[in-house]
């Protein structure tokens, strides 16, 4: 009887081990644009895709303030050298399941409430040069599990009693 709350962006994959196998499809200096929207990777029919242009890779990978580049992959040196033939999508999904537990009435009535939650993010950085991907970089959470618990020793007039700051 307590309620739940799913939050999901809808993408093509049902679990992070499904965008994982399809990220391990796309091979640097052999995957095209072409090869990507065969995949579900079209920026225009997935919304999960933003793209990235040439400033927005360099604020991504180049910190402030360093002049040389020398620590970066030599792809990426490659494709910020080259300038505007440079672009990437950045990809970002996520699943997540929020679902109270607990006794009824202490949450019907705001004295306590616990919240588990679970689910997965998955997100993906491709660097395009000409229309062939140079670089990938993939980092997410395959697995997220948390509890939230809120304690109201006040219940339904929490909200209503104002918090009194000491005299001075």
């Amino acid at each position: 009887m307590l309620p739940s709350a799913e939050m999901k962006v809808i993408g093509p994959w049902e679990s992070y081990e499904h965008a994982e196998r399809t990220f391990s499809e796309i091979i640097p200096h052999q995957t095209t644009t072409f090869n990507l929207a065969k995949i579900n990777l079209d920026p225009r029919k997935n919304s999960n895709i933003t793209l990235l242009n040439y400033s927005d890779i360099i604020r991504r990978f180049v910190p402030p303030g360093t002049i040389s580049g020398f620590e970066l992959d030599s792809n990426l040196l490659d494709c910020i050298s080259n300038g505007l033939a440079c672009s990437g999508f950045e990809i970002r999904e996520r699943h997540i399941l929020r679902k109270r537990y607990g006794n009824f009435f202490l949450d019907f009535f705001n004295f306590e409430r616990r919240t588990k939650v679970t689910g997965w993010e998955f997100n993906a950085v491709l660097i395009i040069k000409d229309d062939l991907v140079i670089y990938k970089l993939i980092s997410g959470q395959p697995a997220i599990q948390e509890y939230e618990e809120a304690n109201n020793p006040l219940g339904p007039l929490q909200a209503v009693v104002p918090i009194v700051s000491p005299l001075r």
